[in-house]
This record gives C-alpha cells, structure tokens and sequence, in this order.
C-alpha cells in the first residue's frame, strides 16, 4: 500500500495550519469562501466530464493507495521462462502456461502467438489495446488537472467579488461602510487563499500520482508486447532477458542480470552431475 499522497496532503494540511496558528484559525473560515471555491470546482468539473468518467472517481483513490501493482522485474522472468519453453516445445506448449497467468493483457497476448498470427497484426492489436487503455488513464488524471486549474480561477472570481462588494460599500455612509468592509475583505482574500491550497495540496498531487501509475502500466504493457514479438521470433532467451531490462535502471539490470547468471550456472552444474 502506499500512503505518500495521503502522508503529503495531511503533512501539508498539518504544517499551513501550524504557520496560521491555531489561534488565527477562525479568521480563515467564510462560508462564502467555501462556496465559491469548492462549489464553484466541482461544479466546473462536473459540467466538464460525462457520468461514467465521475463515477469512476473511488477508484482513483484506490488506484493511489494501492501501491505499485506492475513488477518488471518479476515479468521478465516470465516471458524468459515462456521464451525457453517456446524454444523447446513450440509455441503451442505456450497455451497451458497461458491459463496460469492473471494479468489479461499478459494471457492475451501469449494467446494470440499460439494462435500462430501474424507478428504485424499482434503487434497491431496489443498496441491499440494499450493506446486505448492510456486514453482512460488520461481522462481520470484529467479530472483532477482541470480541478487543479479550476480552484485557483474560482478563488480569482471570489476575489472580486469580495473586492466589488467592498468597492460598493465606499460609496455608502462611513458607518453602514465600515461594518461589512472587513468582510468583504476577507472573502477577497480568503477565497484565492482557499483556490490555491486545493490546486497545490490536493488536485495536483492526485494528478500527479495518477499519471506515474499510468507510466507504470505502460512500461508494462510494452515490456509485454516486446517479449511476446520475441518469443514468437524465436529469439534467445538469453538475448530477450537483457533487451527487456534495457528499459530500467542500469543498477536493476545488473542485479537482474547477475541473478540470471547464477541460475544458469546452477542449472548447468545439475545437468553435469546428472550426467
């Protein structure tokens, strides 16, 4: 699981409130701030996007504590393992292993190898598949990028009005002018202060989390793509394991790659005492 964006947002949360001071806490609630910032967001946000892609907002939150799902590392393995069993029994001996595999996108596309399609049109269809599952994970981190520009726009707009009504009131006697003045004051300011705290605390990080898991999937589906093209090459093994881990940090290929030497000293070693 993992708690980072919950952690920040509170630990930001903890330390403005620590800067205002307990004691000044009261001057910052308006009920007419609240109104024209967070309303007037969620309204936007509403007016900008379908039913079906709002609906989806509690899975946004689950996406963001769930931690990283997709392990390179671990994938890796797999289609090396599906290469060397390729390379021994054929790419039909593939269908058995492909009902062990959870991920659909990782079954499918081994499926559509032992099919014996074209290469050109696996590669085709995986990719399309992928493009179309970006395009989703586009929309729901648009949601909160448009909240993330909205919040700030709302707490301009509650700024003048806060600062027409106090423009109103000098032209009023001193008196009846001085008692809502402050006020009208108050919610000019108040209301970019609020604008700004759920652009920069809250929308934006969500954003921001939302599209580092979309990176990760990505890199998933085409680490998939990739080896599932070199299985049905018939390319080495060996050969498949270092072009996939090409794409990760130079310090996990190595580590990777060690580990991959190992085990194949150790499998050689076995097959010589057997010998």
């Amino acid at each position: 699981m993992d708690l980072t964006t919950l952690i920040g947002i509170v630990l930001g949360g903890i330390l403005i409130v620590w800067g205002i001071g307990p004691v000044n806490l009261g001057n910052f609630a308006d009920t007419s701030s609240v109104l024209i910032v967070v309303g007037g967001t969620l309204a936007a946000v509403i007016a900008s996007y379908p039913l079906r892609l709002l609906m989806d907002i509690p899975k946004h939150m689950l996406v963001l504590m769930r931690g990283k799902k997709y392990n390179i590392p671990k994938l890796v393995d797999q289609i090396v393992d599906l290469a060397m069993i390729a390379r021994q029994s054929g790419l039909l001996a593939l269908e058995e292993k492909a009902d062990e595999i959870q991920d659909p996108f990782f079954k499918q596309a081994v499926l559509m190898i032992v099919d014996a399609n074209d290469p050109d049109k696996v590669r085709y269809m995986l990719e399309r598949e992928m493009d179309d599952m970006m395009t989703r994970h586009d929309e729901a981190a648009g949601i909160y990028e448009k909240a993330s520009a909205f919040a700030p726009a709302f707490g301009m707009i509650g700024t003048l009005v806060g600062l027409i009504n106090m423009l109103k009131q000098l032209g009023l006697d001193s008196g009846e002018a001085n008692s809502s003045l402050g006020q009208d004051m108050a919610v000019a300011l108040i209301t970019t202060f609020y604008g700004c705290v759920l652009s920069n605390l809250l929308f934006h990080p969500i954003a921001k989390k939302l599209r580092i898991r979309q990176e990760e999937e990505e890199l998933y589906c085409s680490t998939i793509i990739e080896g599932i093209i070199a299985i049905q090459g018939g390319e080495n093994p060996k050969f498949i394991r270092e072009r996939l881990l090409s794409c990760m940090k130079q310090s996990q290929q190595k580590k990777l790659l060690l580990k991959a030497g190992r085990e194949e000293r150790r499998t050689e070693g076995g097959i010589g005492e057997e010998a």
